[in-house]
């Protein structure tokens, strides 16, 4: 089948922890973020930081990484052919002020959200100061963390594989949009790559909020892979709905041809075998492409950059060579 869109949606359970804390609510107290209804959270952009940085790990590993690279949340290129997080995350460079300046991300997520409401507890800390000499002998800092006891965290990921390595520029004649012209710019073997190293780095989501402390693990227990021949998201309800949904979201994806896996570490069905069973039907099958010619590869700085410096020129040769022209009325 021409995968379009891959979709990831899994549960992982989290103890004990403040995977992405929010402001100190309480004076000194560092809170854990909640919705309403008592169920914790985790921010979309946490979970953004959490996967890319499996992302670069995994690239750092791989021999066919070449000069690829993923750089800082806080210093996104516009190189698309060779920065994983400008291609698949997007980028906003609002000084440019034109489309050079921006993407949109083929990479999107959900927040993760605990199943059901939590059970938040507080921490007392102490410091205490045992040098009896100086000004500061008597000074001591208590402060209170909240945590959550325990949760199954559910999160959804999805990769929108017809703007993977690929951008979309748009023609005007006379101010009016009169076409679409797509480039590519990374090969097909890269674009495979790339999709393979977001698959996997879903199963290796660790890099939350005081990880370094606590160990956060956020490696998934139940897991549902999609590879969909449309855009479709339906199936991230997969997780919370009841039986007879699950049941109806699964036929719909069996009427229109898409591929499943499904892992459940309670089961013989491991995630480890959805995983392995997932990533080789991604090796074996093609990914939508808007030209499946290599040769045609581009990036992203030529195709943006270099033609619209070109066509400035152009343009001032040609106002310099009407203001050279004699005017019929001198």
């Amino acid at each position: 089948m021409e995968i379009k869109g891959i979709l990831v949606s899994l549960l992982a359970p989290f103890e004990d922890h403040i995977a992405n804390g929010g402001e100190k609510l309480l004076g000194n107290a560092s809170s854990i973020k909640r919705r309403p209804d008592g169920r914790v959270y985790i921010s979309g952009q946490m979970q953004r930081h959490v996967l890319f940085s499996a992302i670069d790990r995994l690239n750092n590993a791989d021999e066919a990484k070449g000069d690829t690279f993923v750089s800082n949340g806080d210093g996104i290129t516009d190189k698309i052919e060779s920065d994983l997080r400008a291609d698949m995350g997007g980028f906003m460079h609002p000084s440019k002020g034109d489309y050079s300046g921006r993407r949109t991300a083929p990479l999107s997520v959900t927040p993760a959200v605990a199943m059901n409401e939590s059970e938040v507890g507080r921490d007392l800390l102490m410091r205490l100061r045992v040098n009896t000499e100086g000004e500061n002998a008597n000074e001591q800092a208590i402060a209170t963390r909240e945590f959550s006891q325990g949760d199954i965290m559910r999160m959804n990921f999805f990769l929108d594989i017809t703007s993977l390595s690929i951008s979309k520029a748009y023609s005007y004649e006379k101010s009016f949009n009169v076409g679409t012209v797509y480039y590519k710019h990374a090969t097909e073997a890269e674009r495979k790559r790339r999709a393979l190293l977001y698959l996997n780095a879903t199963r290796l989501m660790n890099d939350y909020a005081n990880q370094a402390r606590n160990a956060v693990c956020g490696e998934p227990q139940q897991v549902i892979i999609v590879f969909d021949n449309i855009l479709s998201r339906k199936a991230s309800r997969y997780f919370e709905a009841e039986e007879t949904e699950r049941a109806n979201i699964l036929n719909e994806l069996d009427e229109r041809g898409a591929k499943y896996f499904i892992g459940d570490d309670h089961t013989k069905n491991s995630v480890l075998k959805a995983y392995n069973e997932a990533l080789e039907f991604l090796m074996s099958s093609e990914l939508y492409t808007c030209d499946s010619d290599d040769s045609k590869v581009r990036s992203f700085e030529d195709v943006y950059v270099n033609t619209k410096e070109t066509k400035t020129t152009k343009t001032k040769k040609q106002e310099k060579k009407i203001d050279d022209t004699p005017s019929l009325f001198e």
